[in-house]
């Protein structure tokens, strides 16, 4: 099965290239950018127009932090549902033999959406099937592609890690063919890191994936077009 892993496209969706021949399109969150609910909802329309309109047989999605209008039910999952679209919120599906699990929520920062504590998290972790063959977040685990570059108030630089503990830990218990999330930009904001792309992990079978499409500070640009992964079935 070929698979298109996009995520954080933030409302440029439209820029995105598209391959022929993909079986299952997944996006795991912020197709949309506005806090406020109600100015989301129209971006998050327009996001689904064209999601739903794609010639692929399978297609997955996962709301982010910046989907507010989905939180606020706004636009509800039968919604998206009626469009074509599988819509995961701590549920699962099978797609042709394989068990996919999805969950749009992500450690606390700042007030957005779908946000939790980690003891939160790691409650809803513990729910992922032990069996999962693909494991949808929109955060990542920690330490796998989740480096970014900040700043003290002095102005000193850091790096620091910001992805789930408790997923990280999890993930290495159900150890699933495929973890696709996003969040976590590449950034040029002082410095470059890239964190868009994939990862295997050493002494795991997993592929961890990063779909992010968009740059900190650049969400007017598309600075990558996804991951394309094919696994066996």
């Amino acid at each position: 099965m070929k698979i298109l892993h996009l995520s954080d496209t933030h409302t440029n969706h439209d820029k995105i290239n598209i391959p022929s021949d993909i079986d299952l399109i997944i996006h795991s969150g912020d197709f949309s950018s506005k806090k406020d609910s109600f100015r989301n909802e129209s971006e998050a329309h327009s996001f689904l127009d064209w999601f739903s309109s794609l010639d692929i047989k399978h297609k997955i999605l996962v709301a982010g932090n910046h989907d507010t209008s989905i939180q606020a039910r706004l636009i509800t999952p039968k919604e998206i549902e009626n469009r074509g679209i599988i819509y995961l919120e701590n549920a699962s599906v099978k797609i042709e033999g394989l068990l996919v699990w999805g969950s749009p929520y992500t450690p606390l920062y700042g007030e957005w959406a779908f946000m939790r504590t980690e003891q939160e998290l790691a409650s809803i972790w513990e729910t992922i099937p032990d069996d999962a063959d693909i494991v949808i977040t929109h955060t990542p685990p920690r330490g796998m592609l989740d480096l970014t570059f900040d700043a003290e108030k002095d102005g000193t630089p850091y790096y620091r890690l910001c992805g789930s503990k408790s997923l990280a830990d999890r993930m290495d218990e159900v150890k699933p063919i495929l973890n696709c999330f996003g969040h976590i930009h590449n950034s040029q904001q002082g410095t470059c890191v890239f964190n868009a792309g994939t990862r295997l992990k050493e002494g795991s079978r997993t592929i961890y994936s990063n779909g992010a499409c968009s740059t900190d500070g650049m969400w007017g640009e598309i600075t990558s077009h996804g991951n394309t992964i094919e696994i066996t079935i």
